[in-house]
């Protein structure tokens, strides 16, 4: 049954691809765009799974809280956790890094060559955001972890504040009247099975969704605005590789003996989901399904960690945004001196930690916010523009399969 899935969407991203060249921007069907109906097929399959995912991780994280049962537990699972997201940051930023500098993408690279090619409409939004100073940043992170209404940060699916409010509500409800307690997890742990019976559900057109977001992105994406950027778009796609499947891995070859092979295909249906969709919160509930059902993690470590992982450890897009801004700044010929790389590795940093969860085109954001960091023009970032919706695919996927890694890591004997 499991192959079954797998090939089925194997055979929809083919005819996808297909269907995408032979359609292109501009064929339409009764008067309607080959591009709206692939659209729409892909954003009914997108909506669907985003409707689960509040719940999902709301019961989920409370669940998983609960079950945990003494606070030393809950201490050791957290350190666990840090530890292994704050590593794998670092050694995707770091990879990131040397990757761009050997390769020099943007050496010899022509800055007036897509000025005439790609709408940078989207320049000034991401401008004013990255204008706030770092003390400003810093206080909308807070605001987003602790906000002042549940139920609005739920209704627009904040999930930093949400994740935060979860992990609260589940160690608490722990330490009130047993009684009390018993109905309180009894309540949330029925609603997750609902959710994860809604996402076997949804599964089922799986397929399809992928069908249509993937004839979209090939019907629209024409290769005229990558050429100029062939070697920058390599450039990522490499180190992102490099990272997937050689550097991870090994961590957990290494760290906890798994086969990643083995590791690789019981995650394959979220990797696949998350390519797709470009979204790490839309695939969490079925990475959380591939990491219980097969993969075989314990339902309490999958509920903490990959909601968590899925604000705070984007590891795809610090590795995106670390050579996106090395790139730029070679195109603009400053020097990489040991102060601005240390700053380019930090703030890397920072974005593999959520510097910007929850917020849309975060990895553009962050990218503007450290070319003004290290003294660059924050339209640089039009030279990427070309390639990035791409590369956003590439890096959900890379972020997600991270999280898996850290989630598999956790050694989770030792919290029984």
């Amino acid at each position: 049954m499991k192959s079954a899935v797998l090939l089925k969407v194997v055979i929809a991203i083919v005819l996808a691809i297909v269907a995408g060249f032979i359609a292109g921007p501009e064929s339409t069907i009764f008067g309607v765009p080959w591009v709206s109906i692939f659209n729409l097929i892909g954003q009914l399959f997108l909506s669907a799974l985003t409707l689960v995912v509040v719940p999902l991780v709301v019961s989920s994280i409370i669940t998983g809280v609960s079950r945990i049962g003494q606070e030393e537990s809950f201490g050791s699972l957290g350190l666990q956790t840090f530890f292994y997201f704050v590593l794998t940051s670092f050694l995707a930023v770091l990879l990131g890094v040397v990757i761009v500098m050997l390769i020099a993408p943007g050496a010899s690279f022509d800055t007036s060559v897509l000025t005439s090619q790609v709408d940078a409409a989207p320049l000034g939004a991401l401008e004013e955001y990255a204008s706030d100073g770092v003390f400003d940043k810093f206080e909308q992170i807070l605001f987003r972890l602790i906000p002042s209404n549940i139920l609005a940060v739920a209704s627009q699916g904040q999930m930093l504040g949400l994740i935060f409010f979860s992990l609260l509500f589940g160690f608490f409800s722990t330490r009130i009247e047993a009684n009390l307690s018993k109905i309180m997890i009894s309540f949330w742990n029925g609603v997750f099975q609902i959710m994860m019976q809604m996402t076997h559900l949804v599964m089922r057109a799986l397929p399809v969704g992928v069908f249509g977001l993937t004839a979209k992105v090939v019907a629209t994406t024409g290769l005229e605005t990558i050429k100029p950027v062939v070697l920058f778009f390599f450039t990522a796609v490499l180190a992102l590789a490099i990272y997937m499947f050689i550097v991870l891995p090994l961590l957990l070859k290494l760290v906890r003996g798994i086969n990643p092979i083995k590791h690789f295909r019981a995650v394959g249906p979220a990797l696949i989901t998350a390519f797709t969709t470009s979204s790490t919160a839309a695939t969490l509930p079925i990475t959380m399904e591939c990491m219980e059902k097969r993969a075989g993690v314990p339902n309490r470590i999958c509920s903490f960690i990959l909601p968590l992982g899925t604000t705070i450890n984007l590891t795809g897009t610090a590795i995106y945004a670390t050579i996106a801004v090395i790139f730029i700044a070679q195109a603009y010929g400053l020097e990489m001196t040991p102060p601005i790389l240390f700053t380019i590795i930090l703030m890397g940093m920072f974005t593999a930690l959520g510097m910007v969860a929850g917020i849309p085109s975060g990895s553009l954001i962050t990218i503007v916010v450290i070319l003004q960091t290290i003294g660059l023009p924050p339209d640089g970032i039009v030279l990427i523009l070309a390639v990035e919706r791409i590369l956003d695919m590439v890096r959900t996927t890379v972020s997600v399969f991270g999280n898996t890694c850290c989630t598999a890591l956790v050694r989770y004997e030792e919290l029984q």
